[in-house]
């Protein structure tokens, strides 16, 4: 398990620091945990909210997200790997799972989808979008 977390740290902040953000999104920090989410999680963990930058918050928040993650992927009955376990935390387990399970894109999915595919697999078909992000993201996580 710490290897796949420092294959993501290492995807979402590139250097691991706890004070990376990132312009388009706002997500925030070593994991780059969107603030609603991180909030929401201090909350659950009674972390006050206006400390859930501080290092070892995230480290606490981050160790929750992922365990629900796991749990959602059991759940629905998804293999547990470095894949399954980033593309939940990338996607939300909800996502990740209508991915997948290749149920209907929404609008929002579909945004997410094409922001985190690189510029030149952006503009890959609606049909094919699913199907891009799996190939792209699990040879990424192989």
């Amino acid at each position: 398990m710490k290897k796949i977390v420092r294959k993501i740290v290492k995807v979402e902040s590139t250097t691991g620091s706890y004070h990376t953000k990132n312009r388009k999104s706002g997500a925030y920090g070593r994991y780059q945990i969107m603030p609603k989410t991180a909030i929401s999680y201090a909350k659950k963990l009674k972390i006050p909210k206006n400390k859930w930058k501080m290092p070892h918050n995230q480290d606490k928040i981050f160790k929750a997200i992922l365990s629900d993650n796991i749990r959602s992927l059991k759940r629905n009955k998804i293999k547990i790997s470095a894949f399954s376990i980033y593309g939940s935390h990338q996607q939300g387990a909800g996502g990740f799972n209508a991915i997948v399970k290749n149920k209907k894109l929404t609008k929002k999915l579909e945004r997410n989808i094409r922001h985190n595919l690189p510029k030149k697999l952006r503009f890959t078909s609606r049909s094919n979008l699913k199907k891009t992000w799996i190939r792209y993201w699990k040879k990424k996580f192989t």
